[in-house]
């Protein structure tokens, strides 16, 4: 990793580069999404089978496209009993986390007959996807659903793409069955995004889809956006490092390459105010990167998207903090909580030298879909807000609705709509 100077045209680079990984920058692939997208609208399970066995090498149809009991079965038997142990533990500090963000549908009245409020009830049908391509997510299966279940979605249906087998990784169809997914597909892609938005003869149509893909899922995602809900159109991982002479450089060595390997476009950011740890860091970045197994993509991303940035003061490196707006912020400072307060932007914060980023990736309970590519300077992280809506109430009696009828008619009349302003005045027409 290269160490830079922070300035204003250091800034200006980083964020262009930044953007070259965006989800809205991969328009030369719409095309193809969107006939895929049209094709299973069209085709249905037709188009749907044919696409499985053209990208992912399986055949699928409606005889086994739904993981049956004894698949779930062999997948446990499978799956180490240890890891099977670490995802129920890790499943009560998710839980425990999400039932802190329920909401409660409230009322108010007045005395004089008015009665306002908002009803909170969950979604009713929710589709969660799971990649299975270059790496195995069962925390993502976890992070998609749980919050779901906790809200209390009705039904929860899981696409993930099969094997040339026809079969799922046996981790991920664990975690997906100790989280309470009610059904899962053995579908993956564009075409599975598009089953479950509109529905096809053996996949359900859902009301909203989460869950993170490569750039198809993403493209598919946007696509199919207003006929159902999306959490998020999610570009690669990030993580910014801020940390100043305190920090111990083999830790924020560590961290940084830990979201490098996540694929190619991930980015990996160190600023500091201490030129000494920052070259520190970069040697430690050397010594690690033989010993892990992903060196390859972790070298191309470092190359591409890594920056070690040294600003002069802690007050102009928080600055470019909030500008990036990092998914993933760890910051290692004498005093994190302090530096914390001046932050505005981020994904998910991580405080001191003992919260690592992969604590939130895996354990420590708060959810790991987050804002990406600067969006969380107006995005949140998946919730169990997201599985959710409200629904304002409204009840006058005849003597409230008395007292402010003609301030209705006239907003109405301003408005040029006359049948909006007969709609209260035919209530008092006999005063």
């Amino acid at each position: 990793m290269q160490i830079y100077k922070l300035d204003d045209n250091i800034k200006k680079e980083l964020k262009n580069n930044l953007l070259k990984r965006s989800p809205i920058s991969y328009g030369k692939y719409e095309d193809d999404v969107k006939k895929i997208v049209e094709d299973v609208l069209q085709n249905g399970d037709k188009a749907l089978f044919s696409y499985t066995k053209k990208f992912d090498g399986a055949d699928i149809d409606a005889s086994n496209l739904i993981v049956t009991k004894e698949e779930l079965e062999e997948a446990y038997g499978n799956t180490d009993p240890a890891l099977i142990d670490v995802i129920r533990k890790a499943m009560k500090n998710i839980k425990e986390f999400h039932e802190l963000q329920k909401r409660q549908s409230w009322f108010t009245t007045k005395d004089d007959g008015v009665i306002l409020g908002q009803r909170v009830t969950a979604l009713e049908k929710v589709g969660v996807y799971v990649p299975g391509g270059k790496a195995v997510y069962p925390s993502s299966v976890l992070m998609n659903i749980l919050p779901a279940k906790v809200a209390g979605v009705d039904k929860i249906y899981m696409c993930t793409p099969p094997g040339k087998d026809g079969k799922v990784y046996p981790s991920t169809l664990v975690a997906a069955h100790e989280a309470g997914a009610d059904v899962i597909y053995k579908a993956g892609g564009a075409q599975a995004i598009a089953a479950m938005a509109y529905g096809t003869e053996s996949i359900a149509k859902v009301d909203k889809i989460v869950g993170p893909g490569n750039i198809y899922v993403a493209l598919a995602k946007k696509s199919v956006y207003g006929n159902v809900s999306i959490d998020s159109i999610a570009g690669p991982s990030e993580i910014m490092v801020l940390c100043d002479e305190s920090a111990n450089p083999r830790f924020v060595a560590a961290d940084l390459l830990s979201q490098a390997e996540h694929d190619e476009l991930a980015s990996a950011i160190l600023v500091t105010i201490d030129e000494k740890l920052a070259e520190n860091v970069v040697k430690e970045i050397d010594g690690f990167l033989p010993k892990l197994s992903r060196s390859d993509i972790i070298t191309k991303s470092l190359d591409n998207f890594g920056y070690v940035l040294v600003a002069r003061n802690m007050d102009e490196a928080v600055d470019v903090v909030n500008e990036i707006a990092s998914e993933h912020l760890e910051i290692v400072t004498k005093d994190p909580f302090a530096t914390m307060t001046k932050v505005r932007n981020a994904g998910a914060i991580f405080l001191g030298p003992y919260s690592s980023e992969p604590l939130g990736d895996y354990f420590a309970g708060p959810n790991h879909v987050l804002p990406t590519n600067g969006t969380a300077k107006f995005f949140s992280p998946l919730s169990v807000d997201d599985f959710i809506k409200k629904t304002s109430v409204i009840s006058y009696s005849r003597e409230a609705l008395e007292k402010i009828h003609e301030d209705i008619e006239t907003f109405a009349k301003c408005e040029q709509l006359t049948a909006h302003a007969n709609s209260i005045h035919v209530r008092f027409e006999n005063l």
